[in-house]
């Protein structure tokens, strides 16, 4: 591999604002791939890979390196100098890689990863945590959430199907492979942007995990009921949620930000999903005026988000202790509040893109004893491991409202 110098400098520049200035890696990426339009698919690629790369592996990187944040624009290029000689990449002759000591890179790679918190390049806080809530299957799933993220794709049922959505894609010069464990899901072969393609424009696919597919359908929706989505944001599980219905009866779409709402709007239009009502919550009444009214209710919860750092990488760096804490407390408050809209003999799935039992298991098994809980009772859950099943990290628990009058 050659190395352009423009695009290196993007990288850098990119770092920069990802490590020392707090951005958010994606956002960030997006900026720099703006910045020359007569980049291609390939240094474009070349751009976001790398970055995300080296964000992933930062602390590993970093040791290796000897450098300590807040890094100096050097201590970046040897960041980049040690991602190009594990990679083995052949340094040009640049002032900034004058001086790289090659043997001592591969050295110290060998002696760290004996080490795992650097050779999964993750806090020491994170590690103790993993550990501790996961045991014996931390090593791996901390590994597996380190691999680069597939591109999954959904087929939106409401405009197509499958066979015919992967012919658009073919003629577009995009292979796909169809995922039979998961209905509605095809896998790019090959990385690419997707969502200029003319069949993405038509609204006949969204870009969603494998994992975060089997949520919805988890919910047992028909045709014809009143399905509330109360935790929806930008929609992704709404859409899906549209299409098991058949775009038929009553799909409400609740969130604390109206403009992440706005956002589930346009996304709606151009997928043809036409039962889907938004609601901001803006107070309290707007949950209280749902109270004993759906069939069925989806609390897709914030959380740590721990499932989906193969995804996003710089999430285990912005993440704090603290937070793990408090995100807990407002899982419970959400379970406890929103579940009063189920009403008896309705269904509700808690759901959450993180792997530790205490914001999954634990936060239904607290619930369940609660008083606005003790109507409720489990009827499957399951918890998907990336170790396991080359995907996102993710928990689900179906649970049931006892009618009484039954």
């Amino acid at each position: 591999m050659r190395l352009h110098r423009n695009l290196v400098f993007a990288v850098i520049d990119g770092l920069i604002e990802i490590f020392n200035e707090g951005g958010y890696a994606d956002k960030v990426i997006a900026k720099q791939l703006k910045r020359d339009k007569r980049w291609g698919s390939r240094d474009r690629s070349f751009i976001a890979e790398t970055t995300y790369d080296i964000v992933r592996w930062k602390r590993l990187y970093a040791a290796i390196a000897d450098v300590g944040e807040p890094f100096e624009r050097k201590d970046l290029w040897r960041l980049f100098a040690v991602w190009c000689t594990l990679r083995g990449i052949k340094l040009p002759d640049w002032p900034q890689f004058e001086e790289t000591p090659t043997r001592r890179i591969k050295g110290r790679f060998d002696e760290f990863s004996n080490i795992r918190k650097l050779r999964e390049s993750i806090p020491d806080w994170l590690d103790e945590l993993g550990e501790k809530e996961l045991g014996d299957k931390w090593d791996a799933e901390i590994a597996a959430l380190n691999k680069q993220a597939p591109v999954i794709l959904r087929v939106n049922r409401l405009k197509t199907n499958i066979g015919e959505l992967q012919q658009k894609l073919v003629e577009e010069g995009h292979e796909t492979e169809n995922l039979k464990a998961y209905k509605d899901a095809l896998q790019l072969q090959e990385r690419a942007n997707v969502f200029t393609t003319q069949a993405f424009k038509d609204g006949l696919f969204e870009v969603q995990d494998a994992s975060s597919q089997l949520v919805a359908p988890y919910l047992g929706v028909e045709p014809g009921m009143r399905v509330i989505d109360a935790c929806a944001g930008a929609g992704g599980k709404a859409l899906h949620l549209a299409a098991e219905m058949d775009n038929k009866g009553q799909l409400i779409a609740l969130d604390i930000y109206a403009n992440k709402l706005k956002e589930l709007k346009r996304r709606a239009r151009r997928a043809g999903a036409f039962n889907i009502e938004t609601r901001a919550i803006d107070s309290t009444k707007v949950i209280k005026k749902l109270h004993n009214s759906a069939d069925r209710v989806l609390l897709d919860a914030p959380c740590t988000g721990l499932g989906v750092l193969s995804r996003n990488p710089d999430a285990k760096w912005k993440l704090q202790p603290d937070f793990v804490a408090k995100i807990q407390e407002t899982q419970q408050t959400i379970l406890r509040d929103y579940s009063k809209m189920v009403k008896p003999g309705g269904k509700m799935v808690y759901a959450t893109c993180s792997i530790l039992p205490s914001e999954n298991q634990e936060q239904v098994k607290k619930f369940l004893k609660s008083e606005e809980g003790k109507n409720f009772s489990i009827e499957k859950q399951k918890t998907v491991l990336s170790s396991e099943s080359g995907y996102d990290g993710f928990y689900m628990c179906l649970m049931v409202k006892k009618d009484e009058k039954k």
